[in-house]
């Protein structure tokens, strides 16, 4: 291939040639009741994004932490079917693009996306940063004015996307927006933030998407119910995100980096024409403790239990690998193909 893919790094550089010269004190305000938004409880029933102003600043805010937290998922997917690729996806209410930087650089530019979504000004600039990105299946995507609610229907897909919107809609919304998913996607990624009612969305669009006919791919080992207690814990994983100054000075922050929690599912439909995915046997659901000489590794496994595993240096090669385990892992970690 003679081009770059859309990864993090170019996606930073596309933010800071976009958003250059926005003004700091207006940037400042619209961050500010991006975050009440965000960490609020009220769906509004309309876009959050309003105009010009407020879509660059959430594209410099939130835009670097979806994609990685997109990424993540779209990740486990393609380990869960490796041999899929998806030729066209549809991003339901894909704001700026985020999810579909993603999906271009998962399958190295292989599918053809469309961005459908109810904020103009996010769609313009979703196409202004698609040009800057220097990737040809971004520059080639459709941006497409759509109302994201019960009357929305979209053409047969392989891939859907829904990143970050299942929070903005009513809960009739939220199931018709799944509901036409499920009918028209061969596989439907879904991620939400991190936190008990985010991760209680995804559980009932991953109910869902199960009822429709498709089964769990990621994170879950199974397609049964989930072992955690709602109330009691929540399932979530973490992104690591790399800040650029831009992101810095936008989020008021020193750190180089931060760490994006977020829950998802990903879910495929069985049969000729859908992937043909193996979930993992078990699902690594907290940050492993390294001790000395051992790895404690909390786990969902099958049949739908939390389970924890205890990995210690007799283990030999086990624990070598259990050192090198990350938060939302698959475990334990496929075996290198021998020649």
């Amino acid at each position: 291939m003679n081009f770059t893919l859309p990864t993090a790094e170019a996606l930073r550089g596309a933010l800071a040639g976009l958003l250059d010269g926005l003004p700091p004190k207006q940037a400042a305000q619209a961050v500010e009741r991006l975050i009440a938004s965000y960490r609020g409880t009220t769906p509004t029933g309309a876009p959050v994004l309003r105009d010009r102003s407020d879509v660059a600043a959430y594209a410099a805010y939130r835009m670097p932490a979806t994609f990685e937290a997109v990424r993540s998922a779209l990740a486990a997917l393609r380990d869960a079917a490796p041999e899929w690729t998806p030729a066209t996806h549809v991003d339901l209410g894909g704001g700026t693009g985020a999810a579909t930087w993603a999906v271009a650089e998962a399958w190295e530019e292989r599918a053809a996306s469309t961005v459908l979504d109810w904020a103009e000004p996010a769609l313009a600039l979703g196409r202004e940063l698609a040009e800057a990105s220097g990737s040809p299946a971004l520059r080639a995507a459709t941006w497409q004015r759509s109302r994201i609610g019960p009357a929305l229907r979209i053409e047969s897909t392989d891939l859907v996307t829904i990143s970050y919107v299942l929070k903005e809609l009513t809960p009739a919304d939220r199931v018709a927006l799944v509901a036409e998913a499920a009918r028209a996607a061969q596989a439907v990624v879904i991620v939400e933030p991190g936190t008990p009612d985010g991760y209680l969305r995804v559980i009932e669009a991953r109910q869902q998407l199960i009822d429709a006919g498709l089964s769990v791919a990621a994170p879950c080992p199974h397609s049964g119910a989930c072992p955690i207690v709602p109330g009691t814990d929540w399932c979530h994983f973490s992104a690591r995100v790399s800040r650029s100054s831009l992101h810095r000075q936008v989020k008021g922050g020193s750190l180089p980096y931060e760490d994006e929690k977020f829950s998802y599912v990903a879910a495929v439909r069985d049969g000729a024409d859908g992937p043909a995915a193996v979930p993992a046997a078990n699902r690594v659901i907290r940050r492993p403790q390294i001790r000395k000489g051992m790895v404690l590794l909390e786990l969902c496994a099958k049949p739908r239990e939390l389970t924890r595993e205890t990995v210690t240096k007799k283990h030999g090669d086990l624990y070598r690998a259990a050192r090198d385990t990350d938060w939302g892992d698959a475990w334990p970690p496929p075996r290198p193909e021998t020649a």
